[in-house]
């Protein structure tokens, strides 16, 4: 399918942007060019919101909590950002977090992990771990119900996602009832036919994964591990349940789709949703794709589905 009208002409846009791309960038500079190419996002009024510090494995994590007005203590995703885990924050990802705390009717703890390569892997995900086993216990303290939790992300917040899930099963905490992997980094293979098919031209290109993978990962030997790479784990048996939005039209899209079916060939409960014409970041592009509404209501009703009182 072709790409989406909307996309297309946003696409012919950057192309035709002078200069350095993003991979071509030292990563303090990518980060400052990622910020500048946010697409609008509404603005979405909200309860409450509140920035502050939860403990981790290296120093405080800095978090955003997003609060929606419903009766109750509402239960909670914890959320991952997207960007390589070399770029990206809780500033960039501020519009799809209100719109999932207000569609859900959820609270949303987004985490500000730390990035590579100043800080390489595991750092992020231990981080985002730390974040949701701290959620799960001490929730009452952010005024929202611990023991209903999901954990979500984009791009490499997907990766930290299936990473926390595969954590949590191995270590036994915490409980967590649901995985929203959008788009999802879930394998170090460059070979896949989605990054042959769209290597170029569709916003994120192959060379751009290899220059995060460069930068979290350098280690080659590393990225066969499965809290690296979680395509590559041995069993994926007890998993919570999950839910995997791909795009057509990104490097991405097969090894996401690899991970759902894993999933289901492990007997996990997956949802494995492939959006066609669109590319990767689509999902936070609601006031110019339909497609990205379409998928932003999907990923609501499934987590308000797993999250609903015993």
């Amino acid at each position: 399918m072709p790409v989406d009208p909307a996309l297309s002409a946003i696409l012919d846009q950057l192309a035709q942007t002078e200069g350095p791309k993003l991979h071509e960038l030292p990563p303090e500079q990518a980060r400052t060019f990622f910020d500048q190419m946010q697409m609008p996002a509404a603005e979405l009024p909200i309860a409450s919101v509140q920035d502050r510090t939860l403990p981790g494995p290296a120093g405080d994590i800095p978090v955003r909590i997003y609060l929606p007005e419903v009766e109750g203590t509402p239960p909670v995703l914890v959320y991952f950002h997207g960007g390589g885990w070399v770029i990206g924050s809780i500033e960039t990802h501020d519009g799809s977090c209100r719109e999932l705390a207000n569609e859900v009717g959820c609270a949303v703890v987004s985490v500000d992990y730390r990035l590579a390569p100043e800080h390489p892997y595991p750092a992020a995900a231990d981080d985002c771990y730390a974040v949701a086993a701290w959620v799960a216990e001490h929730g009452a303290e952010l005024g929202v119900d611990g023991s209903r939790l999901a954990i979500g992300g984009d791009s490499a917040g997907g990766n930290l996602s299936a990473v926390v899930a595969l954590m949590a099963r191995d270590r036994g905490t915490p409980q967590i009832a649901f995985q929203l992997l959008i788009y999802p980094v879930t394998d170090a293979d460059f070979t896949r036919s989605s990054y042959v098919e769209n290597a170029t031209g569709y916003l994120l290109e192959a060379d751009a994964m290899k220059w995060f993978w460069n930068h979290y990962v350098p280690d080659p030997a590393q990225r066969a591990e499965a809290y690296c790479s979680p395509l590559r784990a041995g069993d994926l048996a007890g998993l919570p349940p999950a839910l995997v939005l791909t795009a057509e039209l990104d490097p991405l899209r097969d090894e996401g789709e690899a991970y759902g079916q894993r999933l289901k060939e492990a007997g996990v409960t997956v949802t494995t949703t492939r959006y066609d014409g669109m590319i990767h970041g689509f999902f936070a592009m609601g006031l110019l794709v339909e497609g990205a509404r379409e998928a932003v209501a999907e990923a609501s009703t499934a987590l308000r589905g797993a999250l609903r009182s015993p």
